[in-house]
């Protein structure tokens, strides 16, 4: 189906293969020109710009960044938290969702459908600093029953890119 058409009853967008490949060469270069992004795709640059307008509005493209390293910036430390709540009913998730999003440290956060609520990715410099944040802000958090950690050793993939 054409991208340019309407979005399905779910919301979702629907992409060409055009749309898909401008998005698999954006995920990997942000920074690409439309000029050079076009050459790439096989369209000329203003399809390529319309494009590139419409999936910015339907919030395909939420943004552009720079992604940047968190061990040069010395957050080598890298702990996932599982956290189960006392009360997991709409207000409740509310509250824990935007306190979550008022720490730093907590790189991402998603609920989680099985033996606790919501698992956490926390990144520290150190042990010291996670233990730290684990105590005045993780454990603070609204309605925090338990927390369990996991620190990781190594990171295997970690792309910070969706698949194409």
């Amino acid at each position: 189906m054409k991208a340019d058409g309407p979005q399905s009853e779910d919301g979702e967008v629907r992409l060409d293969r055009f749309d898909r490949a401008m998005l698999k060469i954006l995920a990997g270069d942000g920074r690409i020109s439309v000029t050079d992004l076009a050459r790439r795709v096989g369209l000329s640059k203003s399809p390529v710009q319309t494009r590139l307008r419409r999936l910015e509005r339907a919030g395909v493209v939420r943004g552009y960044r720079a992604m940047v390293d968190p061990v040069r910036l010395g957050l080598q430390h890298v702990a996932f938290v599982e956290v189960r709540l006392t009360d997991t009913r709409e207000a409740a998730l509310t509250a824990f969702n935007a306190a979550v999003a008022r720490v730093p440290e907590i790189e991402e956060c998603h609920m989680i459908a099985g033996a606790f609520d919501y698992l956490l990715k926390v990144r520290t410099t150190d042990m010291t600093a996670y233990r730290a944040i684990l105590g005045s802000a993780i454990s603070a958090l609204p309605h925090v029953s338990h927390t369990s950690t996991y620190v990781a050793m190594q990171a295997v993939k970690e792309t910070g890119v969706a698949p194409g």
